[in-house]
């Protein structure tokens, strides 16, 4: 049960964090493409790579499932916005910027991707020797 205070409390800094993120990338990069929505889940893949890596038994800092779980389900998951992507990609096909929704898709798919690698090997970086 207490799993899920954590899990909850860990949403929503992670909900406020993505807000937050999200309107200080489009003051920067403006709101004609979902830039926002890309760093977004590019850095919370990052993020949960690299707690996927240290945060196990064997890692940098190890923790207990609870501690896991608000990271990597709470505020990772209330990070990231994989619906607000797909929302977004939708919106940009109705509207009919083909070009765009593919360069969407295929950024946010490759990038997170690469992202969460690189947090999972700087979290391998930091294990114990």
């Amino acid at each position: 049960m207490l799993a899920y205070l954590w899990i909850g409390v860990g949403g929503a800094l992670g909900s406020m964090a993505r807000h937050w993120s999200n309107s200080a990338v489009a003051s920067i990069a403006g709101v004609d493409f979902p830039w926002g929505t890309l760093v977004i889940n590019v850095l919370g893949s990052f993020v949960i790579g690299f707690a996927a890596a240290t945060m196990n038994a064997d890692g940098r800092f190890p923790a207990n499932n609870d501690a896991r779980q608000f990271v990597m389900v709470g505020i990772c998951g209330g990070y990231t916005t994989f619906s607000a992507f797909s929302l977004q990609t939708m919106t940009l096909m109705q509207g009919g910027q083909w070009l765009a929704a593919a360069g969407n898709v295929g950024l946010s798919v490759g990038l997170c991707m690469i992202g969460v690698w690189l947090g999972y090997l700087a979290g391998l970086a930091l294990a114990p020797k």
